[in-house]
């Protein structure tokens, strides 16, 4: 079986969390607001090992386990289009994308066996998948997967980060803990937000400071365009703690250097 899928660039795509390799996060620090998303899967599931080997593989107090994708994100509202979508539809950052954005429809959060249904377009989208549209899946096979392979070898590297961080984390916030195990339990499984600042620990070489004046910027501005909408209140709680949080660490660390 073989399925075609072209992109028309409709940008009706370009909206709601990203996610982002830990390069790509940092690297466009200034135009997203960042978070960390965690999302768990109870053993069982078909994505369970693949998840596993990229982020984290939990063992529960009642002996079974769960495996954690965890990925940094763009943490926009669902009904808000990226910062960086042009009037007509197309992106002004193009040729510096992220690698998640250059391997659209597929993904390699999932194993490549485990992606047709991505190529299914949503309801709104303009996704060409007519017979003239270039085949690109067959038989369980990305065609053409310089793309899916580039942003799967970049997310095996950073598993190597990935995996510490969520244990330590975990060990420092026993709450995250239950969270998770609450969320696993959810017909349609579910989400748990960190704070990108949580990550940074574990990142080599990351000028806190320098981060911080960059994605201070980002969160105010979304703290401007989430402000008095209840839909987005729970965004825009985060982004007020995310920018205090980061203003405090820039602080205290540029008081110090001075």
């Amino acid at each position: 079986m073989e399925t075609r899928f072209r992109c028309t660039e409709c940008g009706k795509c370009c909206r709601g969390w990203l996610p982002l390799t830990l390069k790509d996060a940092l690297s466009h620090a200034g135009r997203f607001p960042l978070a960390v998303i965690w999302s768990p899967l109870r053993a069982g599931a078909s994505l369970f090992d693949h998840t596993a080997r990229l982020g984290a593989r939990i063992d529960l107090p009642n002996g079974k386990e769960l495996a954690v994708r965890i990925a940094p994100t763009a943490y926009i509202p669902p009904t808000i289009e990226c910062p960086e979508l042009a009037a007509d539809g197309r992106c002004n950052i193009y040729g510096e994308r992220p690698s998640r954005c250059r391997s659209m429809p597929f993904s390699p959060y999932r194993s490549e066996e485990h992606q047709e249904d991505l190529l299914v377009p949503r309801e709104g989208w303009e996704c060409d998948v007519s017979d003239t549209a270039p085949t690109v899946y067959r038989e369980g096979q990305i065609l053409d997967r310089r793309n899916f392979d580039f942003e799967a070898d970049e997310l095996m590297r950073q598993a190597a980060i990935i995996g510490p961080y969520a244990d330590w984390l975990l060990q420092g916030v026993p709450t995250l803990m239950k969270e998770l195990t609450k969320v696993s339990k959810k017909r349609l499984g579910g989400h748990v937000v960190v704070s990108f600042f949580s990550l940074l620990p574990r990142l080599p070489n990351v000028d806190v400071v320098e981060f911080a004046g960059r994605q201070l910027p980002v969160l105010n501005k979304f703290l401007e365009i989430t402000a008095k909408k209840q839909a987005l209140s729970e965004y825009h709680r985060r982004y007020r703690e995310y920018a205090d949080e980061l203003q405090r660490v820039s602080n205290s660390r540029a008081g110090r250097g001075a």
